[in-house]
């Protein structure tokens, strides 16, 4: 009996995960620039931290998440999403307390939710995600959407577009919520199930709603930008000053809410306008979520942050038909005629290796002519060839793969030979 790959997940082979690497590496760049350090936090957490830091009326908590109980009757969660789990962190290693402030942090790793597999959505995805706690000014908004917005632009990105709301403060929210229950309530009974179930915990969740998003409700529904007392509305403002001054072109859209529960102020997200992109068009998406920390028992810690996921991020370069280049080659392949000469380099390899050459050599015992042709599947810009006869001389043959010249040149000499022939 076989054994195939579970549903919702996916084998990145070589040749592929070399794009992931570049995304990868681009991004860690990115974020020693923005000062962002990197953090790691666990792949499963306790359960009552997503229900409380996400939200027990989200898809997410409701619906998608991988729970399990341990050994210990203890109920963990495979992390859905990666904000909770760095606020949980920030709280219990007491980063609050760091003299550097605001704490800029991002990580990078695998996310699991157990919902349908599309294009562009696995049950098993891998999120990048930065996350700023300690500020309050709107100006950290806008660099958390730069460094977004910087990361798909250096990788060749252009059909981008970033739409942003606000969501508002406490006070703010609770007027917007008041109208929703007003505007819903006669004819709450249309919707579904779900949206029945949100009318009263969380009635803004309603919008954000994929089975009834074409109710002649939604389109009536009150907007949050009409609720925004004026400390918001300047706060909003202010945002949009800052995005226009680093010249990141924007939309508004009164109806954009965040899945997450803990969302408020600004929330945003970017979307790929590629043709034939796909249904699922958002690359990016985040917010502010004052709040978080003390939900999480901490003291009170204004954040911001966003997640993209590479798998969407590889798809619209795809898109947009943008190939990067992976292929770079090895530096040298070590072709050998003889058992003396096969013997001798197994350790020359290792030489060659540590001093910082990328090699290789023939395992399979093949004929010299499809030893070159293995190098020339690993586009190697050099082959040095050795047989029997050159080791008794101490001497090995240099091939340039580019130009076809050769030179002979001392063994013993070789890897600093080739050390110096690279730079």
């Amino acid at each position: 009996m076989s054994i195939s790959i579970p549903r919702g997940t996916q084998d990145i082979l070589p040749g592929e995960v070399e794009k992931w690497q570049l995304i990868e590496a681009k991004a860690r760049e990115l974020c020693e620039k923005y000062q962002y350090q990197e953090i790691r936090t666990p792949i499963f957490e306790q359960t009552d931290l997503f229900a409380r830091g996400v939200g027990d009326t989200t898809d997410i908590v409701q619906k998608e998440m991988y729970t399990f109980e341990d050994r210990g009757g203890r109920s963990l969660t495979l992390r859905p999403e990666g904000t909770a789990a760095v606020v949980r962190s920030f709280v219990e290693k007491k980063m609050f307390g760091y003299p550097n402030q605001p704490v800029k942090l991002y990580y990078m790793g695998p996310m699991f939710r157990y919902e349908r597999p599309q294009a562009g959505r696995f049950r098993q995805f891998v999120q990048f995600g930065v996350e700023a706690l300690g500020s309050n000014d709107p100006a950290i908004d806008a660099e958390v959407i730069s460094l977004a917005m910087n990361l798909y632009k250096e990788m060749g990105l252009k059909k981008l577009k970033l739409v942003i709301n606000s969501l508002g403060d406490k006070e703010s929210r609770t007027a917007h919520r008041n109208a929703l229950v007003n505007h819903f309530q006669p004819r709450i009974g249309e919707f579904c199930q779900d949206c029945q179930n949100r009318l009263e915990k969380n009635p803004l969740r309603i919008l954000d709603c994929k089975q009834d998003h074409n109710h002649e409700l939604m389109k009536t529904a009150p907007s949050i930008i009409d609720y925004l007392n004026d400390d918001s509305k300047a706060y909003f403002e202010k945002l949009q000053q800052y995005l226009t001054q680093l010249e990141i072109e924007f939309v508004v859209d009164p109806n954009l809410v965040r899945g997450l529960d803990y969302y408020n102020h600004t929330a945003f997200e970017i979307m790929s306008d590629a043709e034939g992109f796909g249904a699922i068009t958002t690359l990016c998406g985040g917010g502010r979520y004052n709040g978080l920390a003390e939900e999480m028992g901490g003291p009170e810690t204004p954040g911001i942050g966003f997640a993209m996921s590479i798998e969407r991020f590889i798809a619209a370069l795809k898109a947009e038909g943008i190939e990067l280049e992976i292929n770079q080659g090895i530096d040298c392949y070590l072709a050998a005629l003889g058992e003396e000469a096969k013997d001798y380099t197994v350790g020359l390899l290792q030489k060659l290796r540590l001093a910082g050459v990328s090699c290789e050599r023939d395992y399979l015992n093949r004929k010299v002519k499809a030893q070159f042709k293995a190098a020339d599947r690993l586009n190697a810009k050099y082959v040095a060839v050795l047989g029997d006869e050159e080791l008794a001389n101490n001497k090995i043959n240099l091939k340039n793969m580019a130009t076809g010249e050769q030179v002979e040149i001392d063994l013993t000499q070789f890897v600093e030979y080739f050390q110096e022939l690279k730079r």
